[in-house]
């Protein structure tokens, strides 16, 4: 009975680690064909990435690499409407904080194979 609890706990870590290293894949489907965009959306995702590159840090960091407001202005109105819906698009996407929730994951998943090695060792922790 032992030896089956140590197989089964070393076969859980195994697991774990190969679900921990496997990379995220997001897939999606892709348009067949070219979706044109109206006015008005060009006109929002324009005004969605000149907000976000007049936010202080953006704004210093373009500073910084030797870029001019004007020169910014030239290189956006040299886009395509499908380039601007796809900056648009990741700044939507983008997490400037991170992901908090991979992180509690992650902590969980920890205390759990703690909690089990030391169940399966035949291990009892007391508090007083």
């Amino acid at each position: 009975m032992k030896r089956l609890k140590a197989v089964l706990v070393w076969y859980l870590v195994g697991a774990m680690f190969v679900i921990a290293i496997t990379p995220k894949c997001f897939a999606g489907f892709s348009a067949s064909e070219v979706i044109a965009l109206s006015p008005a959306e060009r006109s929002g995702d324009l005004q969605k990435l000149q907000n976000f590159l007049e936010t202080k840090m953006v704004r210093e960091r373009l500073t910084d690499l030797g870029f001019t407001p004007e020169e910014i202005r030239m290189k956006l109105s040299d886009l395509s409407d499908s380039q601007i819906h796809q900056l648009a698009l990741n700044l939507d996407e983008m997490r400037v904080a991170g992901d908090g929730v991979a992180v509690f994951i992650v902590v969980f998943l920890i205390v759990a194979l703690i909690v089990l090695i030391i169940y399966a060792t035949g291990h009892k922790i007391v508090l007083q």
